[in-house]
């Protein structure tokens, strides 16, 4: 569920344009009125703004802050005009964008970045995700991706896989396919051979409904322990790492980017762009129920931590899209058995 909060009525794009406008203007831009206007609008309404900014002032309104950005020089400010780059992209767009980055930076999570938007997506996002990927980068991100030397097989059969997939998008799910696919990982996990093509079939075909019935079975047949648990119990290399990160964002994930966003701020430093990227990308979606996973894992909020890890323009927006930590609260309390 979305933590954004709208107000009541809505200016119209135009005026939010205007707005926009003369906090870009001066010196310093006037970063609380950038989030005042921006962080309580939805992926519809930033694209609405967008539209007539370029109208406006015949000036793309990305291309605007990417000026600001070139001129900063602080790690903060740079952090901020970042993430505000990435709220106000389309969903689409931005998804494209950071496939595209994580592919040729390969540093960091970037393995993350590309199952995070193959699973964690709708089957209709992901498709305008290679639109978009095809329409800025003028190749398909599985071309990018199958030529690429940084993978190995079996884990680049397994990412082009899962980014070229479209799977089914409802409820109805098959019990003797699942009882069958369950005893298929159960044999693969066994034998340490996690790379197994069943498996890659499976993770990278199956409805989310289809493969949680598998997960399920697979639960009951081995007395509660779970395919994930196995997976870390059993198998170490970077391909069952992956799976695992792909069985999460599938079926649960908000514990994936539970996990990502305590990974980003945990420890000595903090690496922005994964939490830029986990808040910004969740924000209109689930960021809710990461909000509860987190306090139920992490015995904190993130509030929080985002409170002690960050700092002006940043701090802000981050928590004005993180939203009000009593909904998590709630979430949790009703997750949490009497």
């Amino acid at each position: 569920m979305s933590t954004i909060t709208i107000p009541s009525p809505v200016p119209s794009p135009a005026n939010d344009a205007e707005s926009i406008r003369k906090a870009l203007q001066g010196w310093r831009a006037d970063k609380e009125a950038l989030v005042r206007i921006l962080a309580q609008r939805t992926a519809a309404q930033r694209s609405g703004i967008r539209r007539a900014y370029a109208f406006l002032f015949r000036e793309p309104l990305l291309n605007s802050f990417r000026q600001r950005l070139s001129r900063q020089y602080c790690p903060v400010s740079l952090d901020f005009w970042k993430a505000i780059i990435l709220w106000t992209m389309d969903p689409a767009e931005r998804d494209a964008n950071l496939v595209h980055g994580a592919l040729k930076r390969m540093d960091g999570d970037f393995v993350s970045v590309l199952v995070e938007v193959a699973c964690a997506s709708t089957p209709d996002h992901l498709v305008a995700v290679r639109r978009a990927y095809c329409s800025l980068f003028a190749c398909s991100v599985e071309e990018d991706l199958a030529s690429s030397s940084a993978f190995e097989q079996p884990l680049k059969k397994m990412l082009v896989s899962l980014l070229s997939s479209y799977r089914y998008g409802g409820v109805r799910v098959n019990q003797e396919v699942a009882k069958l696919e369950a005893t298929q990982l159960s044999e693969a996990i066994r034998k340490k051979e996690p790379h197994r093509d069943e498996v890659i079939r499976i993770v990278s075909t199956r409805s989310k409904a289809q493969l949680g019935a598998t997960l399920q079975r697979y639960r009951d047949d081995h007395h509660g322990t779970d395919f994930v648990q196995d997976i870390d119990s059993h198998c170490s290399s970077q391909f069952a790492k992956t799976l695992k990160i792909a069985v999460w964002c599938l079926t649960s994930p908000e514990k994936h980017f539970a996990e990502v966003i305590r990974e980003s701020i945990a420890g000595l430093g903090t690496y922005e762009d994964m939490l830029t990227r986990a808040i910004v990308s969740r924000a209109e979606i689930d960021m809710r129920q990461i909000k509860a996973e987190y306090t139920v894992r992490f015995k904190t909020t993130v509030t929080r931590d985002v409170v002690d890890d960050t700092s002006f323009g940043y701090r802000d927006l981050l928590l004005a899209l993180v939203g009000s930590e009593e909904e998590g609260a709630e979430n949790m309390r009703r997750c949490i058995p009497c």
